[in-house]
């Protein structure tokens, strides 16, 4: 470690212990919790991951200052409850990064599954116990879905090929099929049992069903603003048009260069 990289962190440490003193602190920095700015990590954690996405060099390391601060602002409270602080959490990871890395820092020979080894050792010792322990429930849906899928895979709990969950997946878009237009909740549960399966088979592809939705989410959005740019230079908009003009607009937007 330079002396240069630890004047920063140190300066980092001690901007956040300011922001949160009691007197001549920032008041919304003073009031907050570890629960109320629990949330701010995972949306400054997307953020990180679109700037690299989007491979903007200048906005990366900005995006990275911010997660970072989350971390510096829990380890903060938890300094001030008398619980752990920075050199805690940083040494903890630490720790952890040599036991699950026993070929680089032992004598162990690398496999691929010394990872998950020491994973479910360290889940045994916080008395986390089966397949699926540990699996945050906070975590977006669909990549807790693919987490669930990939551990109970790990047990056996699988299809052979994708083919198998592929057939899956219309076994369930059926059973969705014969609930439209009944009881709403019994819908949801079928749509849910879709997604969970589409998951499954994102990982069985070795997809990550989170980046593949991305990516689609980026296609559509260019596709649909492709379609009001041409209806602007007409002097119309999208709520004008009738479905058939829409559905020939989005086949000619498919067209264009960039959008596929």
């Amino acid at each position: 470690m330079t002396q240069s990289f630890s004047r920063q962190i140190d300066r980092l440490l001690d901007v956040m212990k300011r922001l949160r003193a009691p007197k001549g602190g920032c008041p919304w920095d003073v009031e907050q919790t570890p629960a109320t700015i629990a949330p701010f990590a995972i949306e400054e954690a997307y953020e990180v991951m679109d700037a690299i996405a989007r491979n903007d060099r200048n906005a990366i390391p900005d995006e990275l200052g911010d997660l970072l601060f989350q971390v510096v602002f829990q380890a903060q409270m938890g300094s001030e409850a008398g619980h752990f602080d920075f050199e805690t959490v940083a040494g903890i990871i630490a720790d952890k990064l040599v036991r699950r890395h026993p070929h680089v820092f032992g004598d162990a020979a690398m496999d691929d599954d010394t990872w998950e080894r020491e994973k479910d050792a360290e889940r045994q010792r916080k008395a986390e116990y089966g397949a699926l322990a540990g699996v945050a429930l906070p975590l977006p849906a669909l990549m807790r879905a693919a987490k669930l899928s990939r551990r109970a895979a790990r047990v056996g709990f699988d299809w052979d090929d994708p083919t198998g969950i592929l057939d899956k997946v219309h076994e369930e878009i059926d059973e969705l099929k014969a609930e439209l237009g009944g009881d709403p909740d019994r819908i949801e549960d079928e749509l849910g049992d879709v997604l969970f399966t589409v998951a499954s088979l994102a990982r069985k592809l070795n997809i990550d069903p989170e980046a593949a939705l991305r990516r689609s989410n980026t296609k559509f959005t260019r596709r649909f603003e492709a379609m009001e740019t041409m209806l602007a230079r007409k002097g119309q908009t999208m709520a004008e048009q009738d479905l058939p003009t829409m559905e020939a607009l989005w086949q000619e937007a498919k067209t264009l260069p960039g959008m596929k």
